[in-house]
């Protein structure tokens, strides 16, 4: 399977915190993204160069609430608990290359990868795997062990159904991704369950904790956003 790097994902408990965050670690404020009907978000995006892009994304308080929980565990506990703390580096999404098609892969997988439901915000349209519940993916006991939650550290998957990435109407920033690194209890079992993905696209260690960090290039030198 080819995966590429699509996103990386800051959660906040606003748009506006969020953002200083971002321009506090990296010298740049993300620009205005826009809504997720059906999601009851909202986001703001700035370009890393090379096809890929930041999104800080919030709980968007004038949509009505969704029918369904909201995506990246947004409406846990547990989220919204550390999001008291201040925004942080949630998540981040991996992008299924053509010709490979997302929903057929997950029909033939669907213990290990989430449903897939469409999407759209103006007039992006794309296809995302996203649990029922709303968690971030984790992966199922198979015969190398038990099942284990991913905790932000394997990849949503995605794949747009529209000619140009997203990232492309971004102005560039000079910011470029350089590495992005997880850290896990459960380092070993994710480690397997990401080479079954693909693989390539994070460095993930043992720790007490789950967690990520992402070096990313800026104009003033190399920053650490966490």
């Amino acid at each position: 399977m080819t995966l590429a790097l699509d996103h990386l994902v800051i959660a906040a408990a606003t748009l506006e915190a969020g953002a200083r965050h971002v321009a506090e670690a990296l010298g740049v404020p993300p620009q205005p993204g826009g809504a997720h009907p059906g999601m009851g978000t909202h986001n703001s995006l700035l370009n890393l160069s090379g096809g890929a892009y930041l999104e800080v994304i919030a709980i968007d308080p004038a949509a009505p609430a969704p029918a369904r929980p909201r995506w990246f565990g947004l409406d846990s506990e547990a989220i919204r608990a550390r999001l008291r703390e201040g925004p942080f580096l949630l998540h981040w999404a991996a992008r299924v290359a053509r010709p490979v098609d997302l929903s057929l892969w997950q029909s033939q997988y669907p213990a290990r990868i989430a449903p897939v439901i469409p999407m759209t915000r103006g007039d992006l349209r794309w296809r995302i795997a996203v649990p029922g519940d709303g968690s971030l993916p984790g992966w199922p006991a198979d015969e190398q062990g038990p099942a284990v939650a991913g905790d932000g550290v394997l990849p949503t998957l995605i794949q747009w159904d529209v000619p140009v990435h997203p990232s492309a109407r971004l102005p560039g920033q000079g910011l470029a991704l350089r590495a992005l690194r997880g850290r896990h209890p459960q380092a070993a079992r994710l480690g397997r369950a990401l080479q079954w993905l693909g693989g390539g696209l994070i460095a993930l260690e043992p720790g007490d904790e789950a967690g990520l960090s992402a070096e990313i290039e800026t104009p003033d030198g190399v920053r650490t956003l966490r």
